[in-house]
């Protein structure tokens, strides 16, 4: 009685150490790019909330300016402090506004002055305000631009009342 042992290649259980490698390679780029596109995600999701911020200042701001006379009215407030813009709380027509251009560190209006002492992230939103004749359609008006900036995010309005 003869005992026959055979061998077949093709009947071995498991992977070679090559198979191994080529098997982590591919899940590690795999997981590579997942992750890659998770960071790009979460860095660019805080960009709508800046934006609506910077908005909300610019309404708050485009509001405020809008409510005034569009002249200085008799015995109204006029800038002593152009240099500084410091009057705003006595501001009552739209061209007291103008001084807010930007030409200086002083002359932007702050987030935590106008969203009533908002807290740190909101510190460096900045806002500037240009008041302007144009004429629309043959009628002379007042455009009051303004424009919030924060970082890479610019948010612009612009409000327009007939002279």
């Amino acid at each position: 009685m003869s005992t026959k042992i055979t061998s077949h290649r093709w009947l071995a259980k498991g992977m070679t150490l090559i198979e191994l490698i080529m098997a982590i390679i591919i899940i590690s780029a795999g997981v590579i790019g997942i992750l890659s596109v998770l960071s790009f995600t979460a860095k660019s999701s805080a960009d709508p909330i800046r934006y609506k911020q910077a908005m909300a200042m610019a309404e708050a701001i485009m509001e405020e300016v809008m409510a005034k006379e569009l002249v200085n009215p008799v015995g109204g407030f006029v800038e002593t402090s152009p240099q500084t813009c410091a009057g705003r709380l006595f501001y009552d027509d739209l061209n007291d506004y103008d001084c807010f251009d930007g030409s200086s560190s002083t002359k932007f209006i702050r987030s935590d002055i106008t969203l009533a002492g908002t807290s740190s992230p909101l510190l460096n939103y900045t806002a500037t305000v240009t008041v302007s004749v144009v004429t629309v359609s043959a009628i002379p008006m007042s455009r009051v631009s303004v424009t919030v900036t924060s970082g890479n995010v610019t948010v612009s309005l612009n409000g327009y009342r007939a002279i």
